[in-house]
């Protein structure tokens, strides 16, 4: 007699994964508009801008859960958002001095370093399919870009986005030990983040006598992109991986969020009418079967 024994069902993708997967779609489009962006503005304004707007849009849930007294642990948050306004520097600027696919390809590389950051900051054991997967999606975004016109070099530009990447996998895996099991909301967490990028923006912009463009803020097109980036790639995407991280492991918020070249050429292909060769699809397939590998592991 067969015994049938009833267990839970587990959806292939979960809340989780499908939040860190549109952070993927969102990031996957704002190497170009961030270049576009920075036809108007300094990298510094830009970054005020951006995480400023941000801070002002989560001020009242902030207040709000200060007076709840959910956030005790907030000094907490103030490492990581060092952490962030150090990713952005360099991340802004390096797309200014390289291409945007660079940019993805190089930017990639967060998911093994994450794995690596894990092991030697939380003193984490990674399991070796994480470790597997993000080679494979590594690969996968290096084939990807070829038919872009991809170059092996190491310019200002490629060095700044690299020096993001570890940044990256920093700050996924600080985040993780500093706020575990701590008291604060996953929205305040984002709120002085921003806060503290906003302040170091100003900071190191005023002390390298970044020229303002005031003309620039006048043209609704660059409010366009700001609006976009802040409430799609920064408001919503630092809250969606704040809630990862604290759920999962920083490797698969890493992987899951590293599809992100994807999704840039999917929108190419599908907005701009750009096609993919061969070796591109087969860059596109390994990435997709990390991401599907990695969403059904626990």
């Amino acid at each position: 007699m067969t015994t049938l024994i009833n267990t839970p069902y587990r959806p292939l993708f979960g809340w989780t994964e499908c939040m860190l997967l549109l952070v993927a779609i969102f990031w996957g489009t704002s190497y170009g508009l961030t270049k576009d962006a920075l036809m108007y503005v300094g990298v510094f304004t830009f970054i005020g801008i951006r995480f400023g707007l941000t801070f002002l849009m989560l001020l009242p849930v902030l207040v709000r859960d200060f007076k709840q007294g959910k956030n005790q642990d907030w000094l907490r948050a103030l490492p990581t958002g060092l952490v962030l306004s150090g990713i952005f520097v360099c991340e802004v600027s390096g797309v200014l001095y390289t291409s945007a696919t660079n940019a993805a390809v190089l930017i990639s590389l967060s998911m093994i370093l994450t794995a690596l950051a894990e092991t030697l900051i939380n003193r984490s054991r990674v399991p070796s399919s994480l470790w597997l997967m993000g080679m494979l999606s590594c690969v996968g975004v290096l084939l990807l870009s070829l038919h872009s016109g991809f170059k092996i070099s190491f310019n200002l530009g490629d060095g700044l986005i690299l020096l993001a990447a570890m940044g990256r996998a920093i700050m996924v895996t600080l985040t993780k030990r500093l706020t575990h099991n701590r008291s604060i909301t996953m929205l305040s967490l984002t709120a002085i983040q921003s806060l503290v990028v906003t302040i170091m923006a100003i900071i190191v912009g005023w002390f390298s006598h970044e020229p303002i463009a005031w003309s620039s803020f006048t043209q609704p097109a660059f409010w366009l992109i700001s609006l976009y980036l802040v409430l799609m790639c920064t408001l919503f995407a630092f809250f969606a991986q704040n809630l990862a991280i604290s759920r999962t492991s920083p490797t698969r918020v890493a992987l899951l969020m590293g599809s992100e070249p994807l999704f840039g050429a999917l929108f190419a292909m599908l907005w701009l009418g750009e096609s993919l060769s061969l070796i591109q699809w087969l860059g596109a397939l390994l990435i997709i079967a990390s991401v599907m590998r990695v969403s059904t592991s626990r």
